[in-house]
């Protein structure tokens, strides 16, 4: 379900909600908090964009990163363009499940008391079970003034069976969470005293970044010449102002399917199920079905996950393991890794549902208000069925509308728009035909969101 264009913190693996849309309700008291600054990929900014808007938040901004480096980067980039001082800054992940939420403010009120004071604070989760999938922190002795927090005594890599038996038993290690809490400008002079060029490399990037309402993208030269390096490697392992906060709340950072059922609702069976399925005879399963009906009949310690273009079938225990077929999809060629079938843009969603020698059939919907770029085509034609909602054609030097059931001809290097005039969703299908129907055969000549320059 995860793809590159569409990844798992963007999906409601977890409940209704996206698990980036409750990682920004976790923080959207206004009492307590300013608004969110988001750092993603410039590739996922209209679908945060819109899962921002779904909320009813409005974000202090979007930066986008053409490039990933990384978080010791990503969060120089967001303490440069807030030009936070002395604020500060509570750095969040966007992919765990918290289920004890009053926890986590608690934690996050201790955590900013030492921040405060200077230290640079990471979030230590008290352990429950020996986890070999996780790094692991020693808390040192109580700070000073600040209780429930501690020195950071040293980092752990991911530790072997008996090493994670040991550190579960001591009570002095917890899982490293990933979140971080600390002054915006503590954090940048621990920083450049370690890799001055990165800091060199996010201010350039935010100085010459280019705004677009909400949006800050990055300077993608200058933000690629930040070394790739994460938070705990580039600045919490060798500052002397290390400070844990250990908490308690349900932590997860769902980094399998495995954890999913973990978390997740059982059945008589232990069976976690969502979607449309039957199960007879099975036990301890993780069964999901997106699209079809799925029948398990026999069955223990099986996950199965459907969509309406893949299925995957894994022993339980072996579900980390499904990194390895995707190498496979990418090493043949295949896009099911990439995007799901139904790809998102600013206006709305497309899905291919037909696809053959010269032809290929979509199904397209716009948002309210919204309208694709102008723009032609060299190498296809299109013909435009409106199955619900009004549309606005403009075809050459023409404009008209079109309700339900109307019809139109676009043809190979036609002028053309469309735009959804109603206040409902607006439906077509799409049939194009031609020798080549791949998505850069499209020259955009005007577009409301940015994607021609001027």
């Amino acid at each position: 379900m995860s793809r590159s264009l569409y990844p798992k913190q963007l999906l409601p693996l977890a409940g209704a909600s996206t698990m980036f849309q409750d990682t920004v309700r976790r923080v959207a008291d206004q009492k307590r908090f300013a608004p969110p600054l988001v750092v993603c990929n410039d590739e996922h900014r209209f679908i945060i964009a819109e899962q921002l808007r779904q909320m009813g938040v409005a974000p202090f901004a979007i930066m986008l990163e053409t490039e990933g480096r990384n978080t010791a980067p990503a969060a120089a980039a967001a303490a440069l363009a807030l030009d936070a001082g002395e604020a500060v800054m509570l750095v969040l992940p966007s992919d765990p499940v918290i289920a004890d939420e009053k926890a986590f403010l608690a934690a996050v009120e201790r955590g900013a008391a030492a921040a405060r004071r200077g230290a640079l604070v990471t979030f230590g989760i008290t352990p429950d079970a020996p986890e070999t999938g996780y790094g692991y922190i020693e808390k040192g002795a109580a700070l000073n003034g600040v209780p429930g927090s501690h020195r950071v005594e040293r980092f752990v890599e991911k530790p072997s069976r008996a090493k994670a038996e040991e550190y579960l038993k001591s009570g002095d290690y917890l899982w490293n969470s990933g979140i971080f809490m600390f002054r915006a400008d503590g954090y940048l002079a621990e920083l450049a005293a370690v890799h001055p060029e990165i800091v060199a490399a996010c201010r350039k990037a935010v100085n010459q970044a280019q705004r677009d309402a909400i949006f800050i993208k990055l300077d993608a030269a200058a933000f690629a010449g930040a070394t790739a390096k994460s938070i705990d490697y580039a600045v919490m392992e060798h500052t002397r102002n290390a400070a844990v906060v250990p908490v308690d709340m349900g932590w997860n950072d769902v980094g399998s399917w495995s954890a999913l059922w973990s978390i997740g609702a059982k059945d008589k069976g232990r069976n976690v199920v969502l979607g449309d399925v039957i199960v007879d005879d099975s036990e301890n399963c993780y069964i999901r079905s997106e699209d079809r009906l799925i029948a398990a009949v026999g069955l223990r310690d099986t996950v199965i996950v459907e969509t309406d273009d893949a299925v995957l079938v894994a022993a339980k225990d072996k579900a980390q393991e499904v990194k390895a077929v995707v190498e496979q999809l990418k090493a043949k060629g295949r896009t099911e890794h990439h995007n799901h079938s139904v790809v998102h843009r600013p206006w709305g969603t497309y899905q291919t549902i037909d696809l053959g020698t010269g032809y290929q059939v979509k199904r397209i919907t716009v948002k309210p208000g919204a309208k694709l770029s102008l723009q032609k085509h060299a190498k296809r034609a299109e013909h435009w069925v409106v199955v619900n909602g009004t549309a606005k054609i403009t075809r050459n030097d023409e404009t008209f509308e079109l309700k339900r059931d109307g019809s139109t001809y676009i043809p190979l290097g036609a002028v053309h728009r469309l735009e959804n005039v109603g206040k409902d969703l607006l439906e077509l299908i799409e049939v194009q035909s031609g020798d080549y129907l791949g998505e850069d055969d499209i020259v955009r000549l005007e577009d409301t969101y940015g994607r021609v320059k001027a």
